[in-house]
């Protein structure tokens, strides 16, 4: 029997005990021009970070690639393109998201194929972040920690 099956309350952990809280996560609003958007990725680092509105809903993600590939010609980086290129015209809509209550099973599943999942409340409003890093730190610490290492 694996440890995720034996201990059931690990796989129980809500996302809310794991996520980034919204106030610590770089993010960037619906109508700022993707040169902005461009600056904020490359300074914090991120590949791609939470769109908001300016009640805070999300609205989606936005990444270097997608800013990246508009600007780029067949013989040259057009730069100047940056500044009218609005970031709700090269973003992703449809993307995952996660509730405080959901369980770390379920943010498991949802990175899986994403370095990191928005969390939302009920009404769509931004609330954090949970990052496959975080759920890999807690997994890894649970392990370390577990009865089946001790001896």
């Amino acid at each position: 029997m694996s440890m995720l099956q034996e201990d059931k309350q690990l796989t129980e952990i809500p996302v809310a005990e794991l996520m980034i809280s919204s106030e610590k996560v770089a993010h960037v609003q619906v109508n700022n021009p993707s040169e902005h958007a461009l600056l904020v990725l490359v300074k914090s680092g991120y590949s791609a970070i939470p769109v908001l509105d300016s009640t805070y809903k999300l609205l989606g993600i936005i990444g270097k690639s997608a800013i990246l590939n508009q600007i780029f010609g067949l013989e040259r980086i057009e730069m100047e393109k940056l500044s009218s290129i609005r970031v709700q015209e090269v973003m992703t809509k449809d993307i995952p998201t996660l509730s405080r209550e959901d369980s770390l099973l379920d943010g498991l599943n949802a990175l899986i194929n994403h370095a990191f999942v928005c969390v939302v409340d009920e009404d769509g409003f931004f609330d954090g972040i949970l990052t496959r890093r975080a759920l890999l730190k807690h997994l890894k610490k649970e392990i370390y920690t577990s009865k089946f290492l001790k001896k």
